[in-house]
């Protein structure tokens, strides 16, 4: 599936979300690409569609979600690799350089996982939502040193105001034990 524009609304109820998601797809014509439960009792939709459907869907999720809303965007021209990242089915040639964006939200990843990937010559490996990590998430990449640490620093600073960013690091050359955990 080809993806240019995904829309997210993070919510902290799980029953509030599905109702979302429900909302969210009735409201425009999109397609939904993820609705499910993330760590700790948070759940996350993304759908696609056209600019003005995914944006009408998002501001829907957002209204019917309220004080349940804990992050959301919309991405107009989404970078290809990161629906990849976000669903484990990411193939990188190897690694090299390791960078590793630690964010509070899932929505904020997605962002700086699309921001870093579109500054720079990296392999996203896989945006890690929620599920495990008491709320946060992160996003790993691999490219030379250079560039990984040119889109780690856009990473950071494509989150914006979504933040925080919890942590952030380039690792120049990461132990073979540690390449064999991340593939």
């Amino acid at each position: 599936m080809k993806l240019r524009t995904i829309g997210c609304v993070e919510l902290n109820s799980v029953a509030q979300g599905m109702h979302v998601a429900d909302e969210m797809i009735k409201a425009a014509e999109v397609k939904l690409v993820m609705a499910r439960p993330i760590c700790p009792g948070r759940y996350i939709v993304i759908i696609t569609g056209d600019v003005g459907a995914v944006k009408s869907s998002v501001e829907t999720g957002c209204y019917i979600g309220g004080d349940m809303v804990v992050d959301w965007f919309v991405i107009p021209s989404v970078h290809p690799d990161v629906v990849p990242a976000l669903t484990g089915t990411t193939v990188a040639p190897r690694i090299d350089a390791l960078g590793v964006i630690e964010t509070c939200t899932t929505a904020s990843c997605i962002l700086a996982a699309d921001a870093a990937a579109k500054s720079g010559s990296v392999y996203l490996l896989e945006i890690r939502t929620a599920s495990g990590l008491a709320g946060k998430s992160f996003v790993t990449m691999t490219g030379d040193v250079a560039s990984v640490n040119s889109s780690v620093e856009a990473g950071v600073k494509g989150v914006g105001e979504a933040g925080p960013v919890h942590s952030h690091v380039v690792i120049p050359s990461p132990s073979e034990e540690l390449k064999n955990q991340l593939l």
